[in-house]
């Protein structure tokens, strides 16, 4: 694997303790903040982390145990980020379904940051190590009406970097009310509730990133078109980040005084770094486009005098055979947008009835 220098790892380290969703204005808040990590091409392309679809999607499972059903029963799912500063994660996914029991989804997510030069501070090499963060999450869901689904699921976490690792437990909670007719969802979750079983350091024991999320997703009667609608961090209503830099361009070099927002224009901008909004159009059954666009994304990662697309995301839907393949690319910033590439599959399909 290719050897980094040691500020690479620096970056890696800030990524997994500050945030790797890069939301500065809870950055350093958190440990194991790649638990919420864009887990599958489609959720990238539509903006967030998690949706509110009931389709069979198994790539969905395990960021929304609600949505856990029959449909995924043998289903198979893969995926793959490249992502920033040559770091690279991906997850994969499999379903069962038991009639008594209910169904159940498996899902293996790792982050791998590289190989890594190991020095003292005068910068005496002294070997090499890896980093690199892992998840085992077992999911549950079931039917309760045919309107309503719960779900919920565990998560087994470790994490390492070098010679300080730790060890985390944590589950998620989800119920959804589905109407199958109207291709209506609508989906709250409780993600991250859980503890550092064992901390990087003796004592000092640190959150895990918890959030309260609300999805929904709605199919047009007459249009092969589903619109979706994420609302993010609905335990916490303010969500800006400070920026030093900007607080003092705001200052009027005439008068001296800071050229505030109005109240309104305040509240607006809170409201909207809540929301994430996305839109799929089907245009066959073996096609489909995707895009959607992140406000507090662009809000924090862009360049004032270069906004370009940043917060907008889009991809690709393509079924071919027995395979569907997904496809997308998230704007994060001028310096790079993340490829995602998902595979899955009916592992039943390719087994012949008698």
């Amino acid at each position: 694997m290719k050897r980094r220098p040691v500020f690479t790892l620096l970056f890696a380290l800030i990524l997994s303790l500050n945030g790797i969703n890069l939301k500065a204005q809870i950055g350093g808040d958190n440990t194991y903040e790649f638990l919420n990590l864009s887990n599958s091409a489609r959720v990238a392309s539509l903006g967030g982390n998690f949706l509110a679809v009931y389709d069979g999607d198994i790539t969905l499972a395990v960021n929304n145990p609600s949505l856990i059903s029959p449909q995924m029963h043998n289903h198979l799912g893969l995926s793959f980020v490249n992502y920033f500063s040559g770091i690279n994660y991906g997850f994969a996914n499999y379903s069962r379904t038991y009639e008594r029991l209910g169904s159940f989804a498996a899902t293996m997510q790792f982050i791998n940051y590289g190989r890594f030069t190991k020095a003292d501070a005068a910068g005496t090499r002294q070997g090499e190590f890896n980093a690199s963060e892992l998840a085992l999450n077992i999911g549950w869901g079931r039917k309760l009406h045919p309107h309503f689904t719960i779900g919920s699921d565990i998560k087994l976490i470790y994490s390492g970097f070098d010679a300080y690792n730790s060890f985390g437990l944590a589950v998620d909670v989800a119920g959804s009310y589905i109407h199958q007719e109207e291709d209506f969802t609508v989906s709250l979750l409780a993600r991250n509730i859980g503890i550092q079983l064992k901390p990087y350091e003796g004592g000092n024991n640190e959150p895990l990133p918890f959030e309260m999320q609300l999805g929904l997703s709605k199919g047009l009667k007459h249009l092969p078109f589903r619109f979706s609608v994420l609302l993010n961090h609905l335990e916490r209503w303010d969500l800006r980040y400070t920026d030093p830099l900007k607080e003092k361009e705001s200052i009027d070099p005439l008068t001296g005084e800071k050229n505030e927002k109005s109240w309104l224009e305040k509240a607006a901008d809170e409201a909207m770094r809540h929301i994430v909004v996305g839109g799929e159009l089907n245009i066959t059954d073996f096609l489909s486009f995707r895009i959607g666009y992140n406000y507090q994304r662009r809000q924090e990662l862009k360049v004032d005098n270069k906004a370009s697309t940043v917060g907008i995301s889009w991809g690709v839907g393509l079924r071919i055979s027995k395979f569907h393949f997904s496809y997308s690319r998230s704007r994060y910033h001028l310096a790079g947008s993340p490829n995602f590439i998902t595979l899955t599959t009916n592992l039943s399909d390719f087994v012949k009835a008698d």
